[in-house]
């Protein structure tokens, strides 16, 4: 088996989490389990082939568990994984950054909707 080399400890997290989606999707799944249509309307710019996509890369970095309910039509919820919770705090501080990050702009004058702002 070759070795995996990283330069900097951050190149192995944003290869799990890296990306567009990941994290918007994990942040959304911090605080609670959420079927794949809710994930949808919380998050309107993907479309439901990527969301499908970026769940089962996250499945398989076990980030993120996957539970399917025997029952028609059937339900499918998705929530962080006990590994994935170890994120909470790493994605609450990006949270909190970018929330500090648009007051800034705002203060500078840019015009800047935040339509959720996290408060946990």
């Amino acid at each position: 088996m070759e070795t995996k080399t990283y330069h900097i400890g951050v190149e192995a997290t944003m290869e799990i989490i890296g990306g567009k989606w990941k994290s918007i999707i994990l942040c959304h799944l911090r605080t609670q389990t959420m079927r794949t249509s809710e994930l949808e309307r919380a998050i309107p710019q993907i479309s439901q082939k990527m969301l499908v996509q970026q769940l089962r890369e996250l499945e398989a970095a076990n980030i993120v568990t996957r539970k399917v309910y025997q029952q028609v039509p059937p339900r499918v919820e998705y929530g962080l994984s006990d590994y994935g919770r170890s994120l909470s705090v790493v994605l609450h501080e990006l949270c909190v950054w970018g929330e500090d990050n648009i007051d800034r702009r705002r203060a500078a004058g840019e015009e800047i909707a935040l339509l959720h702002r996290d408060d946990l």
